[in-house]
Order: C-alpha cells, then sequence, then structure tokens
C-alpha cells in the first residue's frame, strides 16, 4: 500500500466544507488530533472502494457514480495500521498549538505571530527552542532586543514538544465542526467516570 496515501493530510479547507470524514488509525484512534485527521468524503469513498478503508458511520446524504449509490462516510478506519509519527514538524500551526495559542509574553490570545527569542540579527536561529508565539504588541515592542532591553519575561522557556504532548494539545482545541458520528472516537478532555 502506498504510504502517502495513509499519512498526507488534505490541506485544502475548502474541500473539507461539505461531509469531512474522520480518518481513524487501525486501532480506531485519530491519525492525528493536530491537525484533526479528516479526508474529504470523495477521498474516503475512493480508499472505500479500493478496500483501503472501512466505513464505520456515514451521512444521510448520497452521491451517485453511473452505476452505484455511495452514502458519503462520515468515519472511516485504515485497513493497516500507520506508526505514530515522533517527531513534530516545526510549523506555524504547531508552534501557536505548542504555546496554546497566547502570547508567550503577556498571556493575549488571538492575533498572534512568531518572536524570536533571541533576535535573529543577534544570531539567533529560527527553531523551536528559540521562536514562541507572540501578539503583534509584545513583538513590536520587543522588535530586534533582548528580553531584558525590552522589558519583557517569557511565560515559559520554549522547547520542542513531544508527539503526546502535541496530541494532548491537540484535544483541548477541537476544530469549530464536530459531527455527532464522530464523537464516540475522539476524546476532547471527556471526565471519564469513575
Amino acid at each position: 500500500m502506498d504510504g502517502d496515501f495513509r499519512t498526507q493530510f488534505v490541506r485544502d479547507p475548502a474541500a473539507l466544507k461539505h461531509y469531512p470524514a474522520l480518518v481513524l488509525n487501525a486501532d480506531y484512534r485519530p491519525l492525528s488530533y493536530y491537525p484533526l485527521s479528516l479526508w474529504p468524503w470523495q477521498e474516503a469513498i475512493k480508499a472505500a472502494v479500493l478496500d483501503r478503508v472501512q466505513i464505520v458511520a456515514e451521512y444521510d446524504a448520497v452521491v451517485h457514480s453511473q452505476r452505484q449509490a455511495f452514502r458519503i462516510p462520515s468515519v472511516v478506519v485504515l485497513k493497516e495500521f500507520v506508526k505514530p509519527q515522533k517527531r513534530v514538524a516545526f510549523t506555524r500551526f504547531n508552534l501557536f498549538l505548542r504555546d496554546e495559542f497566547c502570547c508567550q509574553y503577556c498571556g493575549a490570545k488571538g492575533d498572534l505571530t512568531f518572536d524570536h527569542v533571541v533576535p535573529r540579527s543577534r544570531g539567533g536561529v529560527t527553531s523551536w527552542e528559540n521562536v514562541v508565539a507572540a501578539c503583534s504588541p509584545c513583538n513590536l515592542r520587543k522588535g530586534s532586543k533582548t528580553l531584558k532591553q525590552a522589558g519583557l519575561s517569557l511565560r515559559r522557556p520554549p522547547r520542542a514538544p513531544t508527539a503526546e504532548e502535541m496530541q494532548a494539545h491537540g484535544r483541548r482545541f477541537p476544530p469549530n465542526h464536530l459531527h455527532d458520528s464522530w464523537m464516540d472516537f475522539l476524546y476532547w478532555d471527556a471526565e471519564l467516570e469513575a
């Protein structure tokens, strides 16, 4: 089976607007919480026809080919287990997720950018250990100064997150839309019964 097929996430939000399918690994856990592993309905049907996934839940909507009608899948499970990735990619989204979508200088949420703790003009590098989420006012205030010169301090020192930490952070920030059929497979801060 093609490795790209199982691990490639669709990055086009417009394709996920109508009837996205939640993609679960063979152990019935989401491939990813950050971002949530979703495929457009077309990919889910294609995977089912190619016998790469099992359909677990469906929408009420139906699409038709020339010869057949298909209920649109809402939850699919891969037939082969995909080993979870241990390395967390250094991306803008993952940086914001690590910092919980919060300025690491003042704690503000929204209007975020990122800032080099040790400015690049002073030899700072773009890495997990030197970049933090920052609101625009704090970023402008700091500029190319050191923390001490700008009179700022960090809420917590930046470091490379583990995959497990990112999964935990991802659970705290669910996407805007969670279909009812997905709830049995997602554990967004669910309190467990004793």
